[in-house]
């Protein structure tokens, strides 16, 4: 069933930006926000708002994308390095207007070398941009740089967001409904997250994403009525997409920084009060975080918020846990939030991003037990028929054996591949990554059309046939079973058995569990867990070690043989808060963690002899860390973890 024309109160259009003249000549539409940006002051914490009409949207998208044609060529490249805000949604928008692929890059502190340096770096050198759009205190500061990335960015046509909005060229001859991006044109450069290995250059044409945000439109029931608030990063992934989904459905969008959100977690709540937002989409780490930060009542609580206007409480990385949501909704159900609000959901780059909610307008009960769930985890899609029907949904979502592309039996575990108009053309300049990846095909099929292998593991369950992401392929632990045969883990398991053990002393999302080389055999599980801030002395650190390490073999009958306690914000993670195991295993490989205290087990059966971090063990980790290669996967994704809870250790200090 396709979504173009499902209304006729949608004029559709080919590609999003078409969608901003339409709207902007309507008597009802010229005049309403499109796009209102909440400054939160970090001083005083006073809000202050700055409304986008659709009118002035469309004026403005027209006015810059004939400023950068001034400079780039229809077809050209450009690396958007704008700060977050109302400019930089301008600019994306502008870029599409011009007929130009975005690169859209978080601007990293020239000052400051770190990783953003490297993701800079990376799309420069990939992408090849014949220009770059910055504010304009950016600009100055790059021509002030030196150093690698001073040199590559020395050799761009630099353009100021400042100049571009002032800019009041007439007769350029642009015709909004006539120039800029084709359906068939590249018009965005999306990164992936990162999170399980080195982010990868997704080229998304601008038919893609349109087609993208009406499936999303239509499965989150949004229309000219709908207020949506979001902080997300409007760089990438699903904040980009809300940008585009916003335009399409004719709604109006609250945005805030980042930033912003993690200063004050309660600045989210608070804007969806004032403006009775009807939809939010949020990473599930938002929901623990906001109930330990600014969410629940006490005696120094601000007053109480509005939520009874929320029906899209939109859920996105994966996995989702059941008993997180209970929690949150069980809070703040007192003021007016609905269970049958939380909408769990499924995206990734390589499908422009969205792929699927298990929310359902019209069926979801509201008595909170609308959504089953499938080992302490939440469903993100429904699959109302077989795959081996003749009609065969707009989005497919298939799983399947990662071996031989068989599909398998609702039940069993598999890998989730995803087939739909809105997937993307591939990888700039992986022409055999993208082969693997993008044309996957079920076997026995005719005419059967291309997947996109996710690399996440999924299972449908129930008589509803509800999907849920299990985890990813590459995080899997294999667990020997005593008598013979294996049963397979998923990392965030033993990561949320960790965090259980101590609570109240651990950093929620800030655990990462992988296998990794040990001394006495050729892999061991390890566990690298953050403490709160302030945690760092006069505790017990290596019973908490000894704690961890029973929840997790209680939990999941999985044996840690290391457990590293770190400072806080140690753990590497992505840009939407998905932990990098693999760049956390080559960090502790390379004896790069702030360690507070590691404590080391014996790995066998309990009769093992304790072994010690001697020279053996540091020239093992020397030619480990010599030998991985980031972003390759390494053998941690089909590691094993054996033995039972030995409790042989030996504690390293680093107080």
């Amino acid at each position: 069933m396709a979504t173009e024309n499902y209304d006729p109160c949608y004029p559709d259009q080919p590609v999003v930006h078409r969608y901003l003249p339409v709207w902007a000549k309507l008597p009802a539409f010229g005049a309403k926000p499109v796009f209102v940006w909440a400054d939160d002051d970090a001083a005083t914490g006073a809000m202050s708002y700055t409304a986008l009409t659709y009118s002035q949207l469309d004026a403005t998208v027209e006015r810059m994308a004939s400023g950068l044609l001034g400079t780039v060529q229809r077809g050209d490249t450009v690396l958007v390095l704008a700060s977050p805000g109302l400019s930089l949604v301008k600019l994306l928008f502008a870029c599409q207007r011009a007929g130009l692929t975005a690169v859209p890059v978080i601007p990293p502190d020239l000052s400051r070398p770190g990783p953003a340096h490297a993701h800079l770096l990376r799309a420069v050198s990939q992408t090849r941009p014949s220009a770059a759009v910055a504010d304009a205190r950016y600009v100055d500061a790059v021509a002030g740089a030196s150093g690698k990335l001073a040199a590559a960015l020395s050799g761009l046509r630099w353009l100021s967001v400042e100049e571009l909005e002032l800019e009041r060229q007439e007769g350029s001859g642009l015709s909004p409904m006539a120039a800029g991006c084709g359906s068939d044109d590249a018009y965005l450069i999306q990164y992936t997250s990162g999170a399980t290995g080195v982010p990868k250059p997704v080229v998304v044409t601008a038919g893609s994403a349109a087609h993208n945000v009406r499936a999303a439109r239509r499965a989150y029931d949004l229309g000219p009525s709908s207020v949506i608030v979001s902080w997300l990063p409007q760089y990438h992934d699903c904040g980009l997409m809300f940008l585009l989904l916003t335009v399409v459905s004719g709604a109006t969008c609250v945005l805030a920084s980042p930033d912003a959100f993690l200063r004050r977690p309660r600045l989210w709540l608070d804007l969806i009060s004032e403006f009775r937002a009807t939809c939010t989409p949020v990473p599930s780490f938002t929901l623990p975080l906001v109930l330990r930060r600014g969410g629940g009542r006490s005696a120094s609580a601000p007053p109480p918020v509005q939520l009874g206007s929320l029906r899209n409480l939109i859920l996105i990385n994966e996995p989702i846990y059941k008993s997180c949501v209970d929690e949150f909704v069980q809070e703040f159900g007192r003021d007016g939030l609905r269970a049958g609000s939380v909408s769990p959901s499924y995206g990734l780059a390589e499908n422009c991003t969205f792929v699927s909610t298990a929310w359902q307008s019209t069926t979801c009960r509201r008595d909170g037990h609308g959504l089953p769930p499938y080992n302490q985890l939440l469903p993100s899609a429904r699959l109302s028929s077989s795959l081996t029907t003749h009609e065969a949904p707009e989005i497919e979502i298939a799983v399947v054996d990662e071996e031989t592309g068989e599909l398998v039996a609702d039940g069993v575990e598999g890998e989730v591949w995803v087939s739909s108009p809105s997937n993307a053309s591939g990888y700039l300049g992986h022409p055999s990554a993208s082969l693997n990846t993008f044309c996957a095909r079920v076997p026995g099929r005719a005419g059967s059309s291309c997947f996109v292998r996710t690399g996440d593991r999924g299972v449908v369950a129930g008589a509803e046939r509800y999907l849920y992401i299990v985890g990813r392929s590459i995080d899997v632990v294999i667990v020997p079973l005593k008598g013979g045969g294996a049963r397979r883990v998923h990392a965030h398991y033993i990561e949320t058995a960790a965090f259980d053990s101590a609570p109240d002393r651990l950093r929620g999302g800030c655990i990462a569990a992988f296998t990794a080389p040990a001394v006495a055999s050729p892999e061991q599980m390890c566990a690298v867990a953050e403490l709160q801030k302030g945690g760092g002395g006069g505790v017990d650190h290596r019973g908490l070690c000894d704690r961890i390490r029973r929840s997790v073999w209680e939990a999941e009958g999985v044996s840690v043989g290391r457990v590293v306690l770190v400072q806080s914000g140690a753990v590497p993670k992505t840009t939407s808060g998905k932990v990098r195991r693999g760049a956390a295993r080559e960090k502790l490989i390379a004896g790069k963690f702030p360690v507070v205290l590691e404590a080391l087990y014996d790995n066998g059966d309990g009769e093992g002899s304790v072994r010690g971090a001697g020279d053996e063990a540091s020239e093992m980790e020397e030619r480990c860390a010599a030998s991985w290669v980031a972003g390759e996967g390494g053998t941690h994704s089909m590691a094993t973890a054996y033995g039972g809870a030995s409790r042989h250790l030996r504690a390293r200090s680093f107080l």
